[in-house]
């Protein structure tokens, strides 16, 4: 059964239940507490009472500098949404892991940007060195891959669109909520992971709700077209694509062909006019809640809740 751990700024700490158990370790990264398994797992099998989960500053369980690599449009109903048709090749694109933030810190707006978007995530925790040529079937996951986080791939979309700019528009400081929990999983835990359900509310609305049974390109599959070209070792973090639902949907296609026809100022022109009509996008003082776990609760990787703040 998969291990929750924490991280505070005192160190890791594994979770059973509601309460906590300090891991004995000298591990500072991520990628040195993975090293020291046996000292996760005799934390996690103490008879200590522990500390109060809820006593706790939890920070983002991935620790910085790290590659952050992210899938785009890797679930179908969001290939929907995102007006897509017919075969999506595989796409992947980096963010700065300076947008790694706690899984209770608010996410902080940019005052040049109008359209703030929600994505929540399944991050994939590499555990081990995946070099560059490597094939990953469903059986080798267990030796490439450490753990699961929960991840809200926070976009700018006007940035993203008009500069057709994926780095920039998703790399701001506090982009990237991390955790609160870095499920460590056992071998056996990799069979659930289809079971993850996504879900992702706004002020208690929901927004986003889909298992992983919509994704389209698979953990497996993604870490052996990424080999193609990236390298990745322990402590790095993989965003897998987030379901439907997000603020951004294309325009209907009528639409959409009259504006192809526009002169591109003239076409962002008119297109944000419509956009500020919508509200969905993230305003200041908004509270984004998210959570993935399997039904019997087997794999929880805890909820996130971040407010948005605007810049001052």
């Amino acid at each position: 059964m998969s291990t929750n751990v924490l991280r505070t700024p005192d160190g890791w700490w594994a979770v059973r239940d509601e309460r906590a158990v300090r891991i004995e370790t000298k591990a500072v990264t991520t990628a040195e507490l993975l090293a020291d398994r046996a000292a996760v797992r005799e934390a996690a099998a103490s008879g200590e009472s522990g500390t109060p989960v809820a006593d706790l500053v939890v920070l983002p369980p991935v620790t910085t500098p790290c590659r952050v690599v992210a899938q785009m449009v890797n679930y179908r109903s969001h290939a929907k949404d995102s007006g897509f048709t017919g075969e999506i090749p595989p796409t992947f694109f980096r963010k700065a892991s300076g947008s790694v933030s706690g899984p209770h810190e608010a996410i902080v707006r940019p005052a040049h940007v109008r359209f703030l978007d929600y994505e929540v995530e399944l991050g994939l925790v590499m555990g081990a060195p995946l070099p560059v040529g490597t094939v990953v079937e469903e059986r080798d996951l267990p030796s490439y891959v450490a753990g699961l986080v929960l991840t809200n791939d926070v976009s700018a979309r006007d940035v993203q669109l008009t500069k057709t700019q994926f780095y920039e528009s998703k790399s701001y400081p506090t982009f990237t909520p991390t955790g609160p929990y870095l499920a460590l999983l056992e071998p056996e835990d990799f069979a659930r992971l289809i079971d993850l359900r996504l879900r992702l509310n706004v002020n208690g609305v929901p927004r986003q709700d889909r298992t992983l049974a919509d994704m389209i390109v698979r953990p497996a599959q993604a870490l052996t077209l990424l080999a193609r070209f990236q390298t990745l070792d322990p402590g790095d973090l993989l965003l897998t694509g987030t379901p439907g639902g997000t603020a951004l949907k294309a325009p209907p296609k009528p639409v959409e062909k009259i504006g192809a026809l526009l002169p591109p100022a003239l076409k962002w022109k008119t297109f944000f006019n419509s956009q500020a009509r919508n509200p969905r996008y993230l305003r200041n003082g908004d509270l984004v809640t998210a959570t993935i776990a399997t039904p019997d609760g087997r794999i929880d990787l805890g909820e996130q809740r971040t407010a948005v703040a605007d810049a001052t």
